[in-house]
């Protein structure tokens, strides 16, 4: 069993991540096009092609985690070597210097790259420590339940305090209160994953005389049908959640006229997902993970189509909507993380080669370009229905704000739950293929 003092320690990793991921999930597009000033459409496109980027960082990234041998592990000294240099890139990135035209925009892409990249270098290896904590399959739901209790902690502080805190520091400048805001969130940051490192023990050991090629890697990663299934279930659900999470500041600010409740929408949804999150490990004891999964899913895209029939003036509908919405679909975030270490489980049994930072980094990659797709659509969408920063909107507009917040998001959820009909690793199966590794061993 893994003491609650660690699975709160793994648990602040995410905490810290999540300051900056949800940052870039709730506010960055707002930032890019309200404060800075750059168009929609060439947001979304610089979203995307950053995480195409990301393409070759994040196997690379996986790799060379699972080559790093030291006195605390494979996994658990990056968050001690990199905690610095990513608090410093995030402030920068939300950093706006006095530029023009096209270095504006060369600007933004340059330092929003280092972010992605800062985050790759850093999250892989953290995701992957949650592989390598324990083989229960049972406690790896209940350590990915912690962690995401306390990754949803820090989208609470994201969506609760970054708004107050850019009004505050800012005094009317909102490229100052970005600034400010910022550097206090990285600097907790900062702290949280110092004390993952020092709270957290790897006791999945890789075995001593595996010694293969990142080709190799890649080749046996690809056999993995069942990491696969995850990886195509991940793309199609950030995809999803991403494009509607960026687009609830425009749908509360336009579509339902209250830009004074962005800060309280925002929030209430973000403490609805940690309630999701802790009532995943007991949902999990009681039901198939998979089929748990599925419905999960099916429910959270029920709720976004019938979010398109309220009415401007149902703000409260509206708000409860949301906050259901953001209960289900969280549920079952834990769930699928994993099973992303009972992939590896089955790939080392299926190929002989345990691969725990490819893994991860693989599905991270899919994850990430869920989010691209999702940020960037988002930004297409705002540009097709002429969207004006910080102006009276039409009511096309606002139309094409509510379809785009509504139905476009339940399309994703509806092929994940499709998606994830053919994976097979249930409980069952995961403890006859580890009593098999075990045996063999």
């Amino acid at each position: 069993m893994i003491s609650v003092k660690e699975k709160i320690a793994y648990g602040l990793g995410d905490t810290a991540s999540n300051i900056i991921f949800q940052t870039v999930m709730m506010f960055l597009m707002l930032y890019y096009t309200d404060v800075v000033g750059l168009d929609p459409a060439t947001v979304g496109t610089m979203f995307l092609a950053v995480r195409i980027f990301d393409a070759i960082t994040d196997p690379l990234m996986g790799n060379i985690a699972d080559k790093t041998r030291t006195r605390w592990g494979h996994f658990r000294p990056y968050l001690l070597w990199l905690a610095l240099p990513f608090a410093i890139i995030s402030i920068v990135t939300f950093t706006t210097p006095d530029l023009e035209g096209t270095a504006k925009i060369v600007y933004a892409f340059s330092t929003y790259v280092l972010l992605m990249v800062a985050y790759t270098a850093i999250n892989i290896p953290y995701c992957a420590l949650g592989g390598v904590i324990t083989a229960d399959a049972k406690e790896r739901v209940s350590v990915q339940s912690y962690r995401f209790v306390f990754g949803m902690l820090g989208g609470v502080i994201v969506a609760g305090c970054t708004m107050p805190m850019v009004e505050y520091f800012g005094q009317g400048d909102s490229a100052k209160g970005y600034q400010y805001a910022m550097t206090i969130m990285s600097l907790m940051g900062l702290v949280m994953f110092l004390l993952c490192f020092a709270g957290t023990k790897e006791r999945i050991e890789q075995p001593k005389e595996q010694q293969v090629s990142f080709k190799e890697s890649l080749a046996s990663l690809w056999k993995n049908d069942q990491w696969r299934i995850l990886c195509l279930a991940a793309m199609f659900l950030l995809t999803g959640q991403v494009l509607r999470f960026t687009l609830a500041v425009y749908y509360v600010k336009y579509f339902l006229g209250r830009e004074d409740l962005i800060t309280s929408f925002m929030t209430l949804g973000v403490v609805a997902s940690m309630i999701g999150c802790a009532l995943a490990q007991p949902l999990a004891k009681r039901v198939c993970k998979i089929k748990a999964y599925i419905w999960l899913q099916t429910i959270s895209a029920i709720i976004c189509v019938l979010s398109f029939f309220i009415a401007p003036d149902q703000t409260v509908l509206a708000f409860v909507a949301f906050i259901f919405w953001k209960f289900f679909l969280d549920m079952a975030t834990p769930l699928l993380w994993s099973k992303m270490a009972d992939t590896i489980d089955y790939g080392h049994k299926k190929t002989g080669i345990r691969i725990t930072g490819m893994v991860y980094s693989g599905v991270i990659f899919f994850i990430k370009m869920g989010v691209a797709l999702g940020g960037a659509i988002a930004g297409w969408l705002l540009a097709y229905y002429n969207y004006q920063p910080d102006a009276a909107q039409t009511e096309a507009t606002k139309q094409g704000i509510l379809i785009s917040f509504t139905v476009f998001p339940a399309i994703g959820s509806f092929v994940v739950a499709w998606v994830m009909r053919k994976y097979t690793l249930d409980t069952e199966q995961v403890v006859k293929i580890q009593s098999e590794l075990t045996s063999t061993s």
